[in-house]
C-alpha cells in the first residue's frame, strides 16, 4: 500500500511557509510577480517556474484523462498551480495517492480443499 507521504510532508511544509510569507509580505503576490518579471535575471527564473507549472499541468490532465475522470475535475488544482505553482501539483499528488492506496479487502485463510 504506497501512500504519497512525502508529497504530503512537501505540500505541507511549502504551504506553511507560503502561507507565513505572504502574512509578512510588504507587497502584493501580483505587485511581487511583476517586479520579478522587470529584471531578465528573475525573468527567466519566472518563466523557468512557469513552464514547469505548464508540464506539471499537461501531466495532471493526462493523468485525469487516464483515470476516466472529465478535466474539469483537475480545474481546482490547475488553478492553484496558477497562482502558487508547485502547490497545486503536489496536491493533486496527495489527493490522487490517497485515492489509489486504498485498503484492499481482507482474503478469507480457508484450508485447501483437496481432491
Amino acid at each position: 500500500m504506497h501512500r504519497p507521504y512525502p508529497a504530503l510532508l512537501a505540500l505541507l511544509a511549502f504551504s506553511g511557509y507560503t502561507l507565513f510569507t505572504l502574512l509578512q509580505a510588504e507587497q502584493s503576490l501580483l505587485q511581487f510577480g511583476l517586479q520579478l518579471l522587470s529584471r531578465p535575471d528573475t525573468a527567466q527564473v519566472v518563466i523557468d517556474l512557469y513552464l514547469m507549472a505548464l508540464l506539471a499541468s499537461a501531466w495532471m490532465l493526462d493523468d485525469a484523462r487516464r483515470r476516466g475522470r472529465p478535466a474539469r475535475s483537475v480545474l481546482p488544482y490547475l488553478l492553484l498551480t496558477v497562482v502558487f505553482v508547485s502547490i497545486g501539483p503536489l496536491l493533486y499528488i496527495v489527493v490522487q495517492g490517497w485515492r489509489r492506496a486504498s485498503p484492499r479487502p481482507v482474503e478469507s485463510h480457508r484450508p485447501h480443499d483437496s481432491a
